[in-house]
């Protein structure tokens, strides 16, 4: 069936417009500033700065909700007897004399802190009120804690804009990440210490009267040096009331001091309260922390104030900062922060391009070898699926990360997948007598279905991957995802354009696809007898797979910084390192385990320790006591890269990377079961179960770094081991329909040998597409494209010696059984 024109003005305007798209991408900058469409906006990983990933502390919301309601009830009704709950989370209140039960209840439910509410919605009260005897219990609802989690997370990412606007960060990145995370990213910073206190810090300003002694009323805190002091626990002023606040010097003494201004209602506050204060200490109070507590000598009745203290100009620079963005309205613990140094996002942004234009180029010269001027016409077709997918992420405004390319790099080699089953399909409806336009009508009829069924297996891998992963693994999920889908229709409808065209010039009689060297043109079917090795591949693999469980036990994974949490630092100079005096260096430190690993002929060192007792602040700390071993030892070392990660972080990431690896074989298990029959599901599963084991050995002995881009290896080749093992599935059910009495054993043989072709044409195109970055992609690729490469070739040899084996013996169970009656092939052809 011929094409319509209109199809054809359809595929070239949206060629046109992705490559319009698609094109600011490729030029430099310079040229692009004044164009309407942007280039592809990069991560960190390739443009280099810090990442933050903050979290609001439930523990301080319910302290707070508890907190506001103790001192509402005591407001209310002095004669009340209020309590904390043992665990924290309410509250028991006396019932006085005079009062009942009921009317205390009644009392506390007026007055308990209420939650959520907005114009279609009521609030709802914080705490569950109970009667126990004499006494009132509330008990705080944990529905209630995540709405004014989330509600605090909204306001917080206000917060952080003001202050990192306030630092004057371009470009900055800050969105929420679930309910109680917010992930900052910050284009150009390397070190982020500043950062990281001005992020860190809630900034709850509030001024208290200082008193000598200790009441029920009062609160001991904290002074910069040390000491403590009294003071009234409930503020006389908070920094809501503030107006302005920048960073100064004493005129006196030229010590750096912080000037602040009160709004009008403020400045009548305060004027009163020092006014009562004459002669008195009043304190200044931040995040619990007195850091001023001046004695007041006259009434400040202007609305302005001077915070002094042993302050350092940077210190002053960011509490002015601080106080201008206003306070959070909820404590913030960084959990996780990861930097990449200008200069290896360069690299970066190299190497991936280097490693693309590698793989592009050897794909291409296996498809036009293959193919001659249909594999030309095929790489056309991926260019196209190129500009199109870096099109569809500018369009989406998706950030295109280092795992991103290496995503688009492994499209690439799947992307071609759809052009092999195509050709060699119509070779052999050609080898079989039809004429040319029956064919290509034939030959992309019957190719359609394994293409659909092959491609969609890998897209609910990278589905999987996309909904369970996070950061940069997501963009790898995206590139890839994107990248397969467009090849549906680069090369299948293109393509078919591009053959239509051929049929309507030419006319030929036949459709011949010749391959660049004659010696190549396949003559017949090949009729190896793959069953005749079914047992002997089957000990094989279970041997190998059994070792893999045995190294996957000792020596074991080598877990990354993603999984174990802790500090990994990449440090990198133009002479080799001293190993050995860094190694001690840093041990010197007592960090507990420290493990270094260098490479570049020993110009790179990857430096890791395990994860720090004392939260957050002992990790940032232990990151800064590596850096200045390392520039202390080696002066003209550049730091690449730093990752801190809490035991929060790397528990919910390993649990993902499970979750994610089995959802995947579950979902793989469905799709088989519905699309094909049950035996085909069960001997899929079970050949993946030992391809993924086999993996995971190899990883094991290899000692690779096994973090989220292995996990993102490993499902990225469940999707594919399934993809090889459905086109020869298809074939078996097609084969299944046409030869009803031809024996399991004999079909499952000719299946395989018609398929044989595109089975190692297209592991081939994968091979060669991620050759080049396992090769040159250095350490922050190469646990993903390593371990691709090895499971490419086990999937490709499992598809033969494993799955079709498990097929045949359930196959003969079936026949044995009698379920189907047949005395040939025992396979239901379902369609």
């Amino acid at each position: 069936m011929k094409l319509p024109l209109w199809r054809f003005a359809l595929y070239l305007l949206v060629i046109l417009t992705g490559l319009a798209v698609a094109l600011p991408t490729f030029l430099p900058r310079n040229i692009t500033q004044t164009w309407p469409i942007a280039p592809v906006s990069l991560g960190l990983d390739l443009r280099g700065g810090a990442s933050l990933t903050l979290r609001a502390e439930e523990a301080a919301i319910g302290a707070g909700l508890v907190s506001d309601f103790a001192t509402a009830l005591a407001e209310a009704d002095a004669s009340l007897t209020v309590r904390a709950t043992e665990d924290g989370n309410g509250l028991i209140i006396d019932v006085p004399p005079g009062m009942t039960p009921d009317a205390a209840t009644s009392l506390a439910r007026g007055h308990s802190p209420k939650v959520g509410g907005g114009p279609l919605q009521q609030s709802e009260p914080a705490f569950v009120l109970a009667t126990r005897g004499n006494t009132v219990v509330a008990t705080l609802r944990s529905a209630a804690v995540a709405l004014v989690q989330e509600d605090a997370v909204a306001r917080s990412i206000e917060v952080i804009r003001n202050r990192i606007d306030e630092a004057g960060v371009s470009e900055p990145s800050i969105q929420s990440m679930g309910r109680d995370r917010i992930l900052v990213q910050m284009p150009g910073i390397e070190d982020p210490a500043g950062l990281r206190a001005l992020l860190g810090a809630t900034a709850e300003l509030t001024f208290h009267r200082v008193v000598p002694t200790q009441t029920e009323d009062t609160l001991t805190l904290p002074e910069a040096g040390g000491a403590e002091i009294s003071v009234v626990a409930r503020p006389a002023l908070d920094g809501e009331r503030l107006a302005d606040a920048s960073a100064a010097f004493d005129p006196e003494t030229g010590a750096p001091v912080v000037q602040f201004r009160f709004d009008t209602e403020g400045a009548r506050i305060f004027g009163e309260l020092t006014q009562d204060l004459v002669g008195q200490r009043f304190a200044i109070v931040l995040d619990g922390q007195v850091i001023s507590a001046p004695v007041i000598q006259e009434p400040i009745l202007g609305g302005s104030g001077v915070i002094s203290g042993a302050f350092t100009v940077e210190d002053t620079t960011t509490l002015a900062a601080l106080l201008r963005a206003g306070a959070l309205p909820v404590p913030l613990e960084i959990i996780e922060e990861r930097t990449v140094g200008a200069d290896l996002g360069a690299d970066a942004i190299a190497m991936g391009l280097w490693a693309g234009l590698a793989g592009f180029a050897l794909i291409a010269a296996m498809m036009i070898t293959l193919y001659g001027g249909w594999g030309m016409v095929a790489t056309a077709a991926l260019l196209i699926n190129v500009a199109l997918t870096v099109a569809a992420l500018v369009l989406l405004g998706a950030t295109l990360t280092l795992p991103g390319i290496a995503g688009l790099i492994l499209g690439m080699g799947l992307a071609v997948d759809a052009n092999v089953l195509i050709n060699e399909r119509i070779r052999e409806e050609t080898r079989a007598g039809k004429r040319a336009a029956s064919a290509v009508q034939a030959g992309f009829d019957r190719a359609y279905r394994a293409i659909l069924d092959s491609n969609l297996t890998t897209l609910i891998a990278t589905a999987l991957l996309f909904w369970l992963g996070s950061g940069p693994v997501r963009g790898f999920a995206l590139t890839m995802g994107l990248g397969i889908a467009i090849s549906l229709f680069t090369a299948v409808a293109v393509v078919r354009a591009a053959m239509d065209i051929q049929l309507r010039t030419r006319k030929p009689k036949t459709f011949e696809i010749r391959p660049l060297f004659r010696f190549l043109t396949p003559k017949t079917v090949p009729s190896f007898r793959f069953m005749r090795a079914r047992l002997a591949g089957l000990a094989v693999s279970l041997v190998l797979s059994v070792a893999s469980i045995g190294l996957f036990i000792a020596p074991g994974l080598n877990y990354g910084v993603d999984f174990r949490g802790g500090v990994l630092i990449e440090a990198r100079s133009d002479a080799p390192a001293d190993l050995a005096a860094l190694r001690a260096g840093v041990e010197g430190l007592n960090l507990g385990e420290i493990s270094l690993q260098d490479s570049d002929s020993g110009r790179s060192v990857l430096i890791r320790v395990e994860e720090q007792p004392g939260g957050e602040a002992a990790q940032t700390a232990a990151a800064e006591a590596v850096r200045s071993v390392v520039t202390e030892l080696t002066p003209a070392a550049e730091i690449d890269r730093v990752e801190i990660v809490g035991p929060r972080v790397s528990a919910e990431l390993a649990v993902a990377g499970l979750i994610a690896v089995a959802a995947a074989s579950v979902a793989m298990l469905v799709y088989i079961w519905a699309r094909f029959d049950w035996p085909y599901a069960v001997g899929a599963i079970a050949t993946l179960v030992l391809d993924v084991t086999k993996v995971v050995g190899f990883l094991a002995l290899t000692g690779l770094d096994f973090g989220l881009t292995a996990i993102a290896a490993l499902l990225t080749l469940i999707g594919y081991s399934i993809n090889d093992k459905v086109v020869v599935y298809d074939r078996m059910r097609e084969n299944t329909a046409r030869h009803p009495e031809m024996p399991l054993r004999a079909l499952i043989d000719l299946s395989i040998n018609q398929t044989l072709a595109r089975s190692l044409y297209t592991s081939g195109t994968a091979l060669l597409a991620m050759l080049p970055m396992a090769i040159w992609g250095g350490a922050a690729v190469q646990s993903f494209a390593i371990p691709m490469v090895f499971g490419i070739l086990v999937a490709a040899l499992s598809s033969i010696f494993i799955a079709a084996p498990i097929l045949l013996f359930l196959g003969d169970w079936r026949r044995r059984r009698g379920s189907d009656g047949a005395a040939g092939a025992t396979l239901k052809p379902i369609t």
